[in-house]
């Protein structure tokens, strides 16, 4: 029986002289195009020409890409940027956060909102089922990148991941992390299950016409889940190792408990309007 997986994949997919694809940078990609067709059938359905979705697309890219950068430099590493504020765009460089990809979606989407002449949540709702897939993709790149994983543990589906990745790939002897929880698949699985709730309750229910009722589900199945998946992953900075509760932790919580407020709040009204309906009838 296997007491770990070592795992070795390499995070280039095409490497020809200066010229390099990366597994991670195709699977942004890949969430993106995913995402895209879904809403393409959702705006669809609610009657929207075409021209909305490739506004939608542009709002979506730039959003997520500005926030997620600025997230991270402001939220995890300020100290250094501070003093470098030029290297604030300097993506290929790597440093990235889904939390600030979340505030730089919901930014975007304020501003899309007027194109479309929709209320603020009405757009939320629909956006957050291609969100939710679009996050499974890019854990999986942050998997093939060996990073973003979990504390030591003596699971059989432990993995180990390589902590040495450039001086591996220039030949050296790769250097194990010890066997860890591979949070990365964790979050996919719930980014996956998040997303097919989503797709069911729009499809086959009624919820979509209780504004903020799937961006609540969104919320709680994304964020709350972060929150406690965090207690078995690895500090992603330094500063991190003497808080109660680390970066991410802190900044799902507001997420989250909107989240629950909005979930409630929609199921109070599905209450209230399944008794009008038996009183009426």
């Amino acid at each position: 029986m296997l007491s770990y997986i070592t795992w070795t994949f390499d995070p280039d997919l095409i490497s020809v002289g200066p010229f390099t694809v990366r597994w991670y940078g195709l699977m942004w990609a890949l969430g993106f195009f995913i995402g895209y067709h879904v809403e393409s059938k959702i705006y669809k359905n609610e009657g929207l020409p075409p021209e909305a979705m490739e506004r939608l697309l542009y709002y979506m890219i730039f959003g997520t890409i500005i926030g997620a950068r600025i997230g991270h430099c402001f939220f995890y590493d300020w100290e250094y940027y501070s003093e470098h504020l030029l290297e604030l765009f300097c993506i290929w460089k790597g440093g990235l956060s889904s939390h600030g990809g979340a505030f730089g979606i919901l930014t975007a989407m304020w501003l899309f909102r007027k194109t479309i002449k929709k209320s603020y949540i009405w757009v939320l709702d629909r956006i957050v089922i291609a969100v939710a897939i679009c996050g499974a993709c890019i854990r999986m790149g942050n998997l093939f990148n060996h990073e973003i994983y979990g504390n030591p543990t003596d699971v059989p589906w432990a993995f180990r991941f390589v902590t040495n990745i450039g001086k591996w790939q220039n030949g050296m002897e790769p250097i194990f992390s010890e066997p860890s929880h591979p949070t990365q698949i964790y979050e996919v699985l719930y980014c996956v299950v998040t997303f097919s709730v989503l797709l069911y309750l729009y499809w086959k229910t009624d919820a979509r016409k209780y504004e903020g009722f799937l961006f609540g589900v969104f919320l709680i199945g994304i964020f709350f889940t972060r929150f406690l998946l965090e207690f078995i992953k690895e500090n992603q900075v330094a500063f991190e190792n003497d808080m109660v509760l680390n970066m991410g932790q802190l900044l799902s919580v507001p997420f989250f408990v909107v989240g629950f407020y909005l979930l409630f709040r929609g199921l109070l009204q599905m209450r209230k309007d399944r008794k009008c309906k038996s009183i009426e009838s």
